[in-house]
């Protein structure tokens, strides 16, 4: 049932069906809905405001759930506020607000289900009965008379009961709305049963700190007493032995940790501290804590270093498959490390950063370079730091006070010469506390590494011996100064041919041994290839490893259930048996030439993938609608391609007004998936000259490029992983900026031979090769654009 009726806005009050309460109301526009009820029929719509503090709401700044409510009483106070009883009937859900001089709303009055569960009801009710009374006698904040607390533990009715008790208790307006809103009595019981439930557990921990607490001083006064009888009984006895003992034992490590002389000397003095201390006191903890960090970070302890260029290729070789350039960039900065080891140049060598996908062996190529050098290895994670002190430390006079990340690691390598890596220095984060990418400038500026400032220790500590590798997943949010002190190298995401060769060497052999599977199973080539193709979508290789594993251990249980001889072989029709249903659908080209439709090639986190833009025009005032999520970036691509084909309309032969008497719709399907970035110019471009002119595009032909104003078109970046996609989906024939043609040199020659790559640098180029002639116009096409005889 629908009812237009006035509506009184509450602040902080939730009230709930079948309960009488007073309201005050003061506001003109509440007034005026108060007397348009009274002149009516009595009723109104109360709802909660979202924002107690705004004081002329409107229908957006209440809650879409409220009560119809009858007025019982109506009273003038001297201060001109009127006070009326109003009692709730039914939960309402408001529809729409109508125009007034007051709030009016057209709401739904929701019916109260009339089936459910009787017993699990009457289960529940006596629950909530029997919570609320404990909840009552542990809430001090709670104030309710004995014929309060029998009416609630006396009614039979669950929808009064559900009313009464959310009424009463000290809940927030969010947790009372969440029970309005809730339809099925049952789930409104449980509910209301949880809120009890979780402020008794709060309302007991409360009372297990206070008694904690109340003990806790009663032992510190103690404490104290007997700390004060201890200090007298050493004054007579001249106690202290054990620490003395400890002091002469940390002298005689600090002389021969081999610590700078400035280092050296600070550590003395600490100690001559303690000395004086008595030996419980915080004050004496907190310096031996110190003392001992001291002790423990690598001062002058090395590890012999192996910088044999030969050795390390040997070492990469054996880890990783492919990525031939990375290692190459790698072997090219450990060359000049080892022709410059015994020169100042040597310490002024610039940080590495591998820069990739996930999954594609950032930080397995670290630890392989410290392998081949004989270093020990270190990895610090990056991703979420957002705390200066994470890095640099926390100055002493803070309780808990710590080293930050580099000194921890420092003393887990233990030498002063280890390979560092530090993992995901694009997620770095930054807040109130600090920037921590601005610390980390220290740590990786060879010109001051040398001397690194830790808050807590508070002495510098020499950096220049340690290799620094950094990774990342992406360049674009890595501060510009951080980024300027490190070596980039890009690991580009693997082919098919590429992840094949890996899960055959290195991750099927290695999920064989973990499972016990070896020599019992063994996968097909063809098997491989469907599970890189149907089971994972990414640049990487780790989720290929994780769906080897679901197999093998698959293959694990079947065998202890059926036992088979010799090596059973899996194929790729017997997959599907293994790993369930395929996750992924692989890009396939459409056969047929298609109008307002291009194909497209995008990059994305897991690698490149082929993109199809739809365009459709339709009668209209001349708008351009964008959908299917697109960022700023392709939104200005399209405005640019379609003023590109309003200035060369003659050229292609565009209705001279379809402007402005056609809409054009522009669609990139997977609108869940946020699509952005400049390189899809060219594809709108040719997708809305073809639904304007109804002339049909290629779809055996792919095409990437940001186009300008004047039709020139630019260059794009990820252009191996977009003609990896391209040759995947099928399609052989690709359209790429003239400005790219240096890198296809760094494609495959495996990809590359099997593509016709066509370089345009204007718009007209492209739409010359993928426009094709425009078929026979028929009687109801007449009135499409661009359906003019001869075009």
């Amino acid at each position: 049932m629908q009812l237009e009726l006035p509506v009184i806005p509450l602040r902080n009050t939730v009230i709930l069906p079948h309960v009488t309460s007073p309201v005050d109301v003061g506001r003109a526009k509440s007034k005026r809905a108060i007397e348009e009820a009274m002149a009516a029929d009595r009723f109104l719509f109360l709802v909660t405001q979202r924002d107690p503090e705004v004081d002329d709401p409107l229908g957006s700044d209440l809650y879409a759930h409220g009560v119809l409510a009858a007025i019982k009483q109506v009273m003038r106070l001297p201060d001109g506020t009127l006070q009326v009883l109003v009692e709730a009937k039914n939960r309402v859900r408001i529809l729409d607000y109508v125009p007034a001089p007051y709030l009016r709303a057209r709401g739904e009055v929701l019916a109260e289900p009339s089936h459910y569960d009787d017993a699990v009801v009457r289960v529940l009710m006596q629950e909530v009965k029997e919570a609320f009374e404990r909840y009552v006698a542990a809430n001090k904040n709670l104030r309710l008379d004995r014929y309060q607390i029998e009416a609630i533990q006396s009614t039979l009715d669950p929808v009064v009961l559900v009313g009464m008790v959310t009424q009463h208790a000290t809940w927030s307006v969010e947790d009372k709305i969440k029970v309005l809103e809730v339809q099925a009595l049952e789930e409104r019981l449980k509910l209301v049963l949880g809120y009890l439930t979780r402020d008794l557990e709060r309302f007991e921990i409360d009372k297990k700190i206070a008694a904690r607490v109340k003990e806790q001083m009663d032992q510190n006064q103690r404490e104290y007493y007997l700390r004060e009888q201890m200090k007298a009984i050493q004054r007579e006895l001249g106690g202290g032995e054990d620490l003395l003992a400890e002091v002469d034992e940390l002298r005689e490590r600090i002389e021969a940790k081999g610590m700078p002389e400035a280092v050296k000397e600070k550590a003395l003095k600490e100690l001559r501290r303690l000395e004086r201390m008595q030996p419980g006191s915080p004050e004496a903890t907190v310096v031996r804590t110190y003392l001992d960090w001291l002790l423990d970070v690598p001062w002058s302890e090395a590890r012999e270093e192996v910088l044999d260029i030969n050795h390390t290729r040997k070492i990469l070789d054996e880890d990783h498959y492919g990525l031939e350039e990375v290692k190459e960039r790698i072997l090219e900065f450990l060359a000049v490390r080892q022709l410059t080891q015994e020169t100042e140049e040597r310490s002024r060598a610039p940080i590495l950063c591998l820069v990739g996908p996930p999954g594609v062996g950032k930080t397995s190529l670290g630890r392989s370079v410290a392998r081949s050098m004989n270093r020990a290895f270190v990895r610090i994670s990056l991703g979420g730091v957002r705390d200066e002190a994470e890095i640099r430390g926390h100055r002493r006079t803070y309780i808990g006070a710590l080293p930050g990340k580099i000194i921890q690691g420092m003393k887990t390598a233990g030498v002063i010469n280890p390979v560092f890596l530090l993992d995901e220095v694009d997620k770095l984060s930054s807040d109130w506390r600090g920037d921590p990418a601005s610390a980390l400038l220290e740590v990786l500026d060879p010109e001051q590494n040398h001397a690194f400032q830790d808050h807590y220790l508070e002495v510098p500590y020499d950096l220049s011996k340690v290799f620094f590798i950094t990774t990342a997943n992406t360049l674009s949010t890595i501060p510009r100064p951080l980024l300027d002190r490190m070596e980039v190298i890009e690991i580009p995401g693997y082919t098919a041919h590429e992840k094949k060769k890996i899960a055959r060497y290195f991750l099927w052999p290695r999920q064989l041994k973990a499972t016990g599977m070896a020599d019992r199973i063994e996968l097909t080539d063809a098997a491989l290839d469907r599970v890189i193709a149907e089971y994972t979508e990414e640049a990487g290789v780790r989720n290929l490893e994780r769906e080897l594993s679901k197999l093998a251990r698959r293959a694990a249980k079947q065998f202890l259930e059926e036992p088979w001889e010799g090596v059973r072989t899996v194929d790729a029709a017997d997959i599907q048996a293994y790993l369930g249903v395929p996750k992924h659908r692989p890009d396939r080209m459409e056969a047929e030439p298609q109008v307002g439709a291009a194909q497209g090639l995008a990059w994305t986190p897991v690698g490149g993938k082929l993109l199809t833009v739809e365009a459709v025009a339709v009668l209209g005032t001349g708008k351009l609608n964008l959908t299917g999520n697109l960022g700023e970036v392709m939104k200005e691509s399209a405005q640019a391609a379609l003023t590109y084909l309003r200035a060369h309309a003659d050229a292609w032969g565009l209705p001279e007004d379809f402007h402005t008497k056609w809409d054009i719709h522009v669609h990139v399907p997977e609108g869940a998936t946020p699509k952005d970035g400049p390189s899809a110019g060219i594809t709108i471009a040719t997708a809305i000259a073809s639904a304007v002119t109804g002339r049909p595009v290629r779809m055996d032909v792919a095409m990437t490029g940001e186009v300008t104003l004047r039709g020139k078109i630019l260059a794009i970046g990820g252009l191996k992983e977009k003609l990896l996609a391209a040759h995947q989906a099928g399609i052989r024939k690709v359209i790429l900026p003239r400005e790219n043609a240096a890198e296809l040199e760094e494609i495959p020659e495996e990809i590359r031979g099997e593509l016709e790559i066509t370089l345009v640098e204007e718009v007209g180029e492209v739409l010359g090769r993928v426009l094709l002639p425009k078929p026979l116009v028929l009687p109801a096409e007449a009135e499409r654009p661009g359906a003019q005889p001869g075009v």
